[in-house]
């Protein structure tokens, strides 16, 4: 991961029951509060697939709002990776 001021690129992979409960808004809805930029998207294997941009202290916060289970649906793990950001990303979105 990268510093915790640099910008980086959060990619995770949301496993368990997440999908039709709402928890693509509850997720842009904590991103947006981080000043993060990205998307939450359903997975045809009912995973919610998370890309955030933005300071890797606040990725790392979405990251652990993400795994706290006070979410809608029931997560039951989260697979992360860390990448270099893309750019190009303008708000967060539900897709």
């Amino acid at each position: 991961m990268a510093d915790e001021t640099e910008t980086t690129r959060l990619t995770a992979w949301v496993h368990g029951s997440v999908q039709g409960v709402g928890f693509r808004w509850w997720t842009r809805s904590r991103a947006l509060e981080l000043g993060l930029v990205g998307h939450a998207r359903n997975l045809p294997d009912g995973r919610v697939e998370v890309v955030a941009e933005g300071p890797g202290r606040d990725c790392r916060r979405l990251l652990d709002t993400l795994r706290t289970g006070n979410s809608p649906g029931r997560v039951n793990t989260v697979v992360e990776r860390w990448s270099d950001p893309r750019g190009g990303l303008d708000g967060f979105v539900e897709r």
